[in-house]
């Protein structure tokens, strides 16, 4: 009987997600096929406390997997799409992607947004979001798992946290959900909703039985998008794919100003973002020189 090692982070929704995985495989192999979990611990996991941008903002969830599948200690690596960088890492391909699920943002604890509402969120995506929807919002950091978050909500009193839809959805959580924005109240994550399986490069094989076409079509217009940002923009960035149409947005952390462009070329949105990025910031530049000269 053959044997494939799936590697995964220990959360709780990671493990379901990568027994999903591990399902799929199963199903769409010719013969038997065991499926060995394999937990990994990674740098987002162990510090739970700093911001992302403090320890690495995307890819944090990720490093020590590919690591494992660099070193031959696995043989998938299971991930959340929106948890990868936008390339691929030098040796490793994505070999799969499964049907994504919802790709929506979920507001839990409540069911609208309201001035004066404190919500906890770790995302600077989002932070950016919900302030350009109602500036009076209180928006308080928040780490941990999804049920540490929910616990947390709790304990510290909020008014509501947002956290994935589909992560919910895959623990059976949705009673927690208050409401499910609208892409077009908060754009997602690239790759939100979606599930990779990354292999060594060469080895795609191994897993391309189950790669879904239409969802690799959209999260890799999304990922190829925030790419062509580049490294040097820090500012909020989103991009996503209704299957129609890609959308990308970037946008100051305070809410305070937000663009979104709509397009076919994810090379050229993500270039315009990056160049309406280097304009907001130029001019905030030059308005603070003019106002220090006065």
């Amino acid at each position: 009987m053959a044997l494939i090692r799936v590697g995964s982070r220990g959360s709780r929704l990671a493990l379901t997600q990568a027994e999903l995985a591990g399902d799929a495989l199963r199903a769409a192999a010719g013969s038997p096929v065991e499926i060995a979990l394999v937990p990994i611990t990674t740098a987002g996991d162990r510090d739970r406390t700093k911001p992302f941008g403090e320890i690495g903002a995307r890819g944090v969830f990720v490093k020590e997997l590919e690591e494992a599948l660099l070193a031959g200690r696995i043989d998938v690596a299971v991930h959340s799409a929106k948890d990868m960088t936008s390339t691929d890492a030098t040796g490793l391909a994505v070999g799969a992607y499964l049907p994504r699920d919802d790709p929506r943002d979920a507001l839990c604890g409540v069911d609208s947004v309201r001035p004066g509402m404190r919500i906890g969120t770790a995302s600077v995506r989002r932070r950016a979001q919900l302030l350009a929807l109602e500036p009076e919002l209180h928006i308080e950091p928040m780490r941990g798992n999804i049920d540490t978050r929910l616990r947390k909500r709790v304990e510290r009193g909020l008014d509501a946290i947002v956290l994935a839809a589909c992560g919910l959805d895959r623990l059976g959580l949705e009673t927690e959900i208050g409401h499910r924005f609208d892409p077009d109240q908060l754009l997602p994550e690239a790759g939100q909703g979606a599930l990779a399986l990354q292999v060594r490069a060469g080895e795609e094989q191994l897993v391309s039985a189950i790669d879904d076409a239409e969802t690799r079509r959209r999260v890799e217009a999304e990922r190829a998008c925030v790419a062509a940002v580049g490294g040097g923009c820090t500012a909020p960035v989103a991009a996503h794919h209704d299957g129609e149409r890609l959308t990308a947005l970037v946008a100051a952390e305070d809410g305070s100003w937000i663009e979104r462009i709509t397009g076919d070329d994810p090379a050229q949105l993500g270039l315009a973002l990056a160049e309406l990025e280097l304009a907001r910031t130029r001019h905030e530049a030059a308005t603070d020189s003019a106002r220090d000269g006065r």
